[in-house]
């Protein structure tokens, strides 16, 4: 688990901590998860919010493995955080002075593993729903989850603002470029940019074999009467 420092110092510099695999998971499953919930209820983009719903769900595969094997600090081995420290950390974040982590701290780490659950109910009741597997439940689960996906979402961003502003540091800057300060020796030596290209490639091909058909998302005469009516309006 990654140390906290007292704060940012003279000490130290800026270093590379996010990978650019998981930087990629983290605006591909925000892009994702944003154009899922705005086609939900358009008929005429359903194979789009099928798509949508299958990427994030190879995202939250990548990103499990990825936790286990990836750089240090997209690891959940670095931001597993007993419940005492998350709430000495908020008394820190209410203080004005919270700790400074180089990863995630334990507000952010609460965040990513709802999302990851969330993310989950969310996919598994999308298609369950899709194949009418358990009838009005699953619809009900589905919707339920997306709308508790995006609590977390809003709550995290308003996060990620207050915390910018304490810490006097751009958390949302640094999940673009990847770096924040910290000591030198705390890096990461590599941002696996292979790793990254990889991730795009299974995205792209992800979505050629859906437009291909062979994910098994074929127009419907509802969908079809659906882009029709509003192609005519």
């Amino acid at each position: 688990m990654t140390a906290a420092t007292p704060g940012a110092s003279a000490a130290t510099v800026r270093i590379k901590v996010w990978d650019i695999p998981t930087r990629l998971f983290h605006w591909l499953l925000a892009a994702s998860f944003a154009g899922a919930w705005l086609t939900a209820e358009s008929e005429r983009w359903r194979d789009v919010h099928l798509l949508l719903g299958y990427t994030v769900a190879g995202l939250i595969a990548f990103r499990l493995v990825w936790g286990l094997i990836g750089t240090r600090y997209a690891r959940f081995s670095s931001f597993l955080f007993p419940p005492g420290r998350l709430a000495a950390y908020l008394k820190s974040l209410f203080r004005g002075s919270p700790e400074h982590f180089v990863g995630h701290n334990p507000a952010g780490a609460l965040a990513i593993f709802l999302l990851l659950g969330l993310g989950l109910a969310v996919v598994a009741s999308g298609f369950a729903a899709w194949q009418e597997i358990g009838g009005e439940w699953a619809e009900e689960l589905h919707e339920g989850a997306a709308a508790a996906m995006l609590a977390v979402v809003a709550v995290h961003v308003v996060g990620v603002a207050v915390s910018s502003v304490l810490h006097r540091e751009n958390l949302l800057r640094a999940m673009v470029t990847g770096s924040k300060s910290g000591p030198a020796a705390e890096g990461i030596g590599s941002t696996r940019p292979g790793i990254g290209a990889m991730l795009v490639i299974a995205a792209i091909a992800l979505w050629g074999a859906g437009r291909a058909g062979w994910l098994g998302i074929a127009e419907t005469p509802a969908s079809a009467a659906a882009a029709e009516q509003d192609a005519d309006d």
